[in-house]
């Protein structure tokens, strides 16, 4: 099992199920969440959590696993410490070369031949 994702999923627990508060504590997106809880379900072959009305519970299967993932994390080595990267911001074009500087009697450096 991938530490990243046992790191994940004790974080939903941790942030008492609530998936938008957890990505936010780790600094992804909550897509990328979920992604992770469902590929450990997978993995697992089990459900870790379940709707439950306008909520989530943990199943017996995510019990479990959450016993099993904190002894993991505990005894794996320090993640980096590494502020996450926030995307968006202004795009900016690229300047290039530009043109060479057009002197006259002589053809454009851009055109093939110079028209008469």
């Amino acid at each position: 099992m991938n530490i990243t994702a046992l790191r994940r999923f004790v974080a939903v627990v941790d942030a008492d199920l609530h998936f938008p508060r957890a990505a936010d504590a780790l600094g992804i997106p909550l897509a990328s969440l979920y992604t992770s809880i469902e590929k450990l379900d997978d993995e697992v072959g089990h459900p870790l959590l379940a709707k439950q009305g306008s909520g989530w519970q943990l199943t017996p299967a995510g019990v479990l696993l959450l016993a099993e993932a904190r002894e993991r994390i505990a005894a794996a080595p320090p993640a980096a410490t590494t502020p996450p990267v926030r995307g968006g911001g202004k795009a900016k074009a690229s300047k290039g070369k530009g043109r060479a500087p057009i002197v006259k009697g002589q053809p454009k450096p851009y055109k093939k031949r110079q028209g008469r």
